[in-house]
């Protein structure tokens, strides 16, 4: 090319450049507005032990904002006239790490006498009733519960290989027939119905005066029976039983996706019909894929369900409640100790709900 071309071209570059659209002449880097303390959105949460500093910093880290805390521990260990300094105690731990308690998960004071009908269960449930006082005095609002008798969420198979080796959990209901009843034999779904319905009358009326919800999550695997053990909680009709049983605004559920799309159930549609009443107050982040016969664990950017729509779906039924990403694969290098819940797989899930939440305009605190 010429020296006299090389300048022609250069010139009518610069003459194209200046006669670009006012629009795209001033276009700028676009640039995120800094999140506001105050405005309202999902709650960002994660399921915290009393033991688990390393990951209550890395956490923090992150930007989790709302602590789920398991206290039953702590509790079981005082005098209920001890629940509320305690309780006030784990709640000032967390404040410093920067997170607000949003409620606590797994039953706050034992209760498997009373989800079994044995005796001592009015004991449990005095115990139970003084822990939901000292909870709406401290001012944690939510209780995620549940009523599995016996065998608490139950995998046949906690370190199968996924992705790139990871470690994921598996529920396979043939394994779990080999292996026979448990201990406490044959139990009955009628007889869990019941124990249940002697609870939820004593304790609602109690958790609707301290102004904590009671947020029930169901049987996992939604399956009956399991190992002999009656499980009730398998379908969306259980749980209409259930808010039919003792109609209160504190009466309510923790929404596990993948249970409830395990039960066969439109979890899209349940989302609608719960949150318009009102009804989710907890949210289990998370899927699977199979049947709940037979199951797999996934990545929560690999799963069968669009877990980015599931989000705008919450966020169009007005869902504000907490939300945690639950049961992330085990990565290399980590413990396996508590499967689905390490630490390096939430991190994950974690920036993956940010940056859905985020491409899709919903807001989260």
């Amino acid at each position: 090319m010429s020296r006299r071309k090389c300048i022609q071209g250069m010139l009518a570059g610069s003459i194209a450049a200046t006669s670009l659209p006012a629009a795209q002449a001033h276009l700028t880097t676009p640039r995120r507005e800094g999140l506001n303390p105050n405005r309202r959105g999902i709650q960002l949460a994660e399921l915290f032990a009393l033991d688990e500093d390393h990951k209550i910093r890395v956490a923090s880290q992150i930007g989790i904002t709302h602590a789920i805390v398991g206290v039953l521990p702590a509790l079981r260990s005082v005098p209920r006239e001890r629940y509320g300094e305690t309780l006030q105690k784990i709640k000032a731990a967390f404040q410093a790490a920067g997170m607000v308690i949003a409620g606590v998960e797994s039953h706050p004071v034992p209760a498997e006498k009373l989800k079994r009908g044995l005796p001592g269960r009015d004991e449990e449930l005095e115990n139970y009733t003084a822990a939901l006082q000292a909870l709406g005095q401290v001012g944690i609002p939510m209780v995620c519960y549940n009523w599995m008798a016996g065998i608490g969420w139950y995998r046949t198979k906690v370190d199968v290989p996924g992705r790139g080796g990871a470690l994921i959990s598996e529920f396979d209901n043939e394994v779990a027939k080999r292996q026979g009843l448990t201990e406490w034999g044959e139990v009955s779904e009628e007889k869990i119905w019941s124990n249940l319905e002697y609870f939820l009358k004593a304790i609602i009326p109690v958790a609707e005066q301290a102004g904590v919800k009671m947020a029930l999550h169901p049987d996992d695997p939604p399956l009956s029976p399991l190992r002999g053990i009656g499980r009730i909680l398998t379908s969306a009709d259980s749980f209409r039983r259930i808010l039919d049983m003792v109609p209160s605004p504190v009466n309510g559920i923790t929404f596990c996706q993948a249970n409830f799309k395990l039960m066969g159930e439109d979890i899209a549609a349940l989302v609608r019909e719960w949150c318009a009443q009102k009804k989710i107050f907890f949210v289990h982040w998370r899927d699977v894929e199979g049947t709940r016969e037979h199951f797999r664990e996934t990545f929560h950017d690999n799963c069968p369900v669009d877990l980015a729509q599931m989000l705008r779906i919450y966020h169009e039924c007005g869902f504000e409640g907490p939300m945690r990403p639950d049961h992330a694969p085990t990565l290399d290098g980590e413990s396996n100790d508590r499967p689905g819940y390490a630490i390096g797989g939430k991190v994950f899930a974690v920036g993956y709900m940010k940056g859905a939440m985020d491409a899709l305009g919903i807001p989260y605190t």
